[in-house]
Formats: C-alpha cells, sequence, structure tokens
C-alpha cells in the first residue's frame, strides 16, 4: 500500500495531528485525494468538478502557516469536498442541474468562506439531485452517483456525491445539505457519519435554496469525531442569513470526545414507536434494535415515546417542500444568469418565450414535478387547504418533539427504512422514492437537529444500515455524545474498522472508465 493510499484512508482527526506533527504536508495530504480521485472517480462519480490546481495552493498555504507556527484552525490543510448547491468564488455551481451549468459565482457561501478562513483546500464540487430533489442522487442533469459499497446501487440524495466521496476515500471530510434527509439518508447507505444540524445554527447565505424554512448545510465525514470537529467550523451565527440563531454553538468537540468513554449513565434515549417496524427492511430493524441494546449496556436509560403526527410528516413536507422550491425556483427566468435557450420556431420570441424554452430545457423531470406541484399548492383557492394546513401539520410534528422531549434526553430510529436500493429500481414511482426520508422528514419539519451513524452492515445484502439520533435545538451536542458512544461501542463489538470499509477497493475497479 502507498503512502498516499495509507493517508486516504485515515480520519480528518488523525490527519489533522499527522500534520500538526510534521508526519506529512497539505500538499502530499491533497495530492493523495486528487490522486485517489483520478484512480476511482471514473466509476463512482462523486465529483462534478476537480479544482485540483486550486486544492494544491490553498495545500501549499496551509503548509506555510504550519511552518511558520500559525494554523488557522485544528483542521487547517485537511482537504474537503463541498456539494454543488454552495456558491463558490471562482469555482461551477450548478445544483446537479442544466439551467445553471456554467455559472460561476462571484461570491463564497458563508460556509464555504469559513471553510477558506480554517484552511482545509476544496477539492472540488459533490454531485448531487437537481436543486437538492431527490433520494438517490439519479435525478442529476450529469449522470447518477453509484455507492461505493456496490456500484448498481444509489448512494442516498439528494447528496449522494458528498457521501460516496467521503465513503470512496476520495475525501475525508465533505459538506452536504439537508432539506428532508439529504445528508442523513446519505450517511446511512454509505455507511458514513452525516449530520444535520439545528435549524439556524449553520449559515444559509450562499446556499441555493430548494426550501428556506427546511434547507440546512451539515458534515459528512467517517467518524463522529470528525463531523464534530467540521461543525464547529462552520457553525455559528452570521448577520448574513436572517435565520442565522446568535447563540454559540454547543461544545461539540468535547461531547464527542466524552462519548467516546462510551459512558451514557444517565442519558434517556426514547425510541420513537412511529419510525420503525412494518415497512423497515428486516435486516435494517435488527441492527437498530441491537444499537438500542448497546446503548443500554453502555448505562443508557432506553424507553419508547410514541410521536402521533410524525406519521403525516411525509405528507406535510411535500406540499411545503413544492410549494418553497416553487418560489425560489422562479428567479431561473434565463435573463440574469444560466442557461438561455431561443425557441426555434418564434422569430424575435418574447422573454417570456424565451423563459418558457429555457425552463423546458432547463429543469429535469423531478424538478418540473415539484414546481407544478408547489405552484398548484400555493395557488388563489388552494394556499390554505394545503400550503396551509400542512403548517399547522408542521406545527404539530414540533408538538410532539416537545412532549418526547420530556421524556427522554435524544430521540433514535433506523435514519432509512432500507438499505441502498439498485439504480433505476424507483426512477419511475415518486412515492416509493420519497418513501426514503420518511425517518428523516420530521427532524427538517420542526428544525431539531439529527445525525446518522453507522450500525453495521444488513444480514441480507451485506450493505450499511444508519442509526439515527435526534436531539431538542441548539443541543447539538447530546447527538455527538450519544453518536460518538455508539461508534465506540460498535467498533468494541466488531472490531475496527467498523463497516470494512477496507474492503471498498475490491468493489471499486481501479481504472477511470
Amino acid at each position: 500500500m502507498s503512502a498516499g493510499s495509507d493517508l486516504v484512508r485515515r480520519s480528518a482527526a488523525d490527519l489533522a495531528d499527522a500534520l500538526a506533527s510534521g508526519e506529512t504536508t497539505s500538499v502530499e495530504l491533497t495530492r493523495a485525494c486528487l490522486d485517489r480521485i483520478a484512480q476511482v472517480d471514473g466509476a463512482v462519480h462523486a465529483f462534478l468538478h476537480v479544482d485540483a490546481e486550486g486544492a494544491l495552493a490553498q495545500a501549499a498555504a496551509s503548509d506555510a502557516r504550519r511552518a511558520a507556527g500559525r494554523p488557522a484552525s485544528a483542521l487547517d490543510g485537511v482537504p474537503i469536498a463541498v456539494k454543488d448547491v454552495l456558491a463558490t468564488e471562482g469555482l461551477p455551481t450548478t445544483c446537479g442541474s442544466r439551467i445553471l451549468e456554467g455559472w460561476v459565482p462571484p461570491y463564497d457561501a458563508t460556509v464555504v468562506a469559513r471553510l477558506r478562513a480554517a484552511g482545509l483546500p476544496i477539492l472540488g464540487k459533490t454531485n448531487m439531485d437537481e436543486f437538492a430533489m431527490g433520494s438517490s442522487t439519479e435525478h442529476s442533469a450529469y449522470g447518477p452517483t453509484h455507492n461505493p459499497w456496490d456500484l448498481d446501487r444509489i448512494p442516498g440524495g439528494s447528496g449522494g456525491g458528498s457521501s460516496a466521496a467521503v465513503a470512496a476515500f476520495e475525501a475525508p471530510l465533505a459538506i452536504g445539505t439537508d432539506t428532508g434527509g439529504s445528508i442523513r439518508q446519505p450517511g446511512a447507505v454509505t455507511g458514513t457519519v452525516g449530520v444535520k444540524p439545528t435549524y439556524g445554527g449553520v449559515s444559509r447565505y450562499g446556499l441555493v435554496a430548494l426550501a428556506n424554512s427546511l434547507d440546512q448545510a451539515g458534515p459528512v465525514t467517517r467518524t463522529v469525531l470528525d463531523a464534530a470537529l467540521l461543525h464547529e467550523v462552520i457553525g455559528g451565527h452570521d448577520p448574513k442569513d436572517s435565520t442565522s440563531i446568535d447563540a454559540p454553538l454547543p461544545a461539540l468537540v468535547e461531547a464527542a470526545r466524552q462519548g467516546a468513554a462510551a459512558d451514557l449513565s444517565g442519558v434517556r434515549v426514547g425510541v420513537v414507536r412511529e419510525l420503525g417496524g412494518e415497512g423497515y427492511q428486516a435486516g435494517v430493524q435488527q441492527r437498530f434494535d441491537e444499537a438500542v441494546q448497546l446503548l443500554v449496556g453502555a448505562g443508557a436509560e432506553v424507553v419508547e415515546v410514541s410521536c402521533p403526527s410524525f406519521v403525516h410528516a411525509l405528507a406535510a413536507y411535500y406540499l411545503i417542500m413544492p410549494s418553497e422550491a416553487s418560489s425560489n425556483l422562479a428567479r431561473f427566468d434565463a435573463m440574469r444568469y444560466g442557461l438561455r435557450v431561443l425557441p426555434e420556431t418564434i422569430d424575435n420570441p418574447s422573454a417570456e418565450e424565451v423563459m418558457r424554452a429555457t425552463r423546458d430545457a432547463g429543469f429535469g423531470d423531478e424538478a418540473k414535478r415539484r414546481i407544478i406541484l408547489g405552484t398548484y399548492a400555493l395557488s388563489s383557492g388552494y394556499y390554505q387547504a394545503y400550503y396551509g394546513q400542512a403548517q399547522k401539520v408542521s406545527t404539530l410534528i414540533s408538538r410532539d418533539f416537545e412532549a418526547a422531549y420530556g421524556e427522554a434526553d435524544v430521540l433514535v430510529s433506523p435514519t432509512a427504512p432500507t438499505t441502498a436500493f439498485p439504480i433505476g429500481e424507483k426512477l419511475d414511482d415518486p412515492l416509493a422514492m420519497y418513501l426514503n426520508d420518511i425517518a428523516t422528514i420530521p427532524a427538517n419539519l420542526a428544525g431539531v437537529p439529527g445525525v446518522s451513524v453507522p450500525a453495521g452492515l444488513a444480514p441480507e445484502d451485506g450493505l450499511p444500515v444508519g442509526f439515527q439520533v435526534l436531539a431538542p435545538a441548539l443541543a447539538d451536542d447530546r447527538l455527538y455524545r450519544v453518536g460518538a458512544a455508539l461508534e465506540a461501542l460498535l467498533e468494541k463489538e466488531w472490531g475496527r474498522p467498523l463497516l470494512g470499509l477496507d474492503k471498498l477497493d475490491h468493489r471499486i475497479p481501479e481504472v477511470t472508465r
């Protein structure tokens, strides 16, 4: 195994220590990641754009800071990949859509600006379902991403590119966004850690909006500690975002380190009755139940809680999200930026005719489906019947969370009802596709934080299973304590590496195709 191959398999925390000790350099590490991308991304297709020159320049600057004894952060020099829904100055930002093909933003999203300020070299932009509309990364205009565990299966969505990049050792860290589960569900099916912070805990400035009341950027990593380290870099108040919470972050890294001791004495864990059982793959439920027993063995008090309004979450979400998407995507009008298509059969077309032709050519089928749904739900005479009623259901879900947190410190469930399904299997069945997010959507509707932690492999197919932990708003530290404890317990139970990620090379052809 080459030195570069060894580097890309290490956690971000280990890499940060190696950089601090002088064992390696950021340039060496970044080049190893770029070599890995060149080696396997033809098969995985996690990236839409790779910025080798820019990443190496940022890495060289990091090495200079460390040589001068002035690292910008603990993660200074550790490379990262960014979901292509966040604006990046000088780099293309397409949101996985033809309608933004070739758009290069003149500014950075706040999350990206904070990554740069902390010294993390940006490897490139990762693939995603168009405008984050999907659960499989099959709705990208630039082709699907493949799950590194099985190249014939989906990596989850909409942030399958970020999760696949981390799972395939192309990047030690990545940024995703979560509107209804788009960080956590890909984490579950690729065996990675995915965190949705409290709504408003990470700035949305420069995040191309799908649904303003639901979108949240967060970490995609291979360990809970890595997620905590990255969360502390990108989190915190931003005056550019009117929904940003003006309060300090909890001590997330400290919580993760505390959790690694696997002592959960005094922690009350609530198993959500409505998120499990019928409709969940047997192996997923089995691994979840086993993980709950490990928490009990670590001293946690486990109780069952009921959140009856959760059964209506999917229906409410698919009114609120398309309604907000319809409003947000109206800005892509062929007049100001992005694609412009002229109708072939019309001389001197009007602005409306150009807009119609551009939107027809630029948006994919799923985007069009949700725009139509949302426009109808917001139309005169239907607003209260659809969007208004859905918001009322969202309030009931928030109340269910409040009641449940009176009985438990955290809530737990399987992250996704099944392991990764074959590419193409659900493309023609939108409802079956939407059901992949049934366990993750409630947290977005209520604005509470959640994490998916790898919980082993399903016995039926040998594919990763995710364990979801949810906490009250602004109590993100609880996610990291319980998540790190479970991670440590599972590693003790099965040995390290937890999910056999070292076997991935046998599943990914060592050629670019």
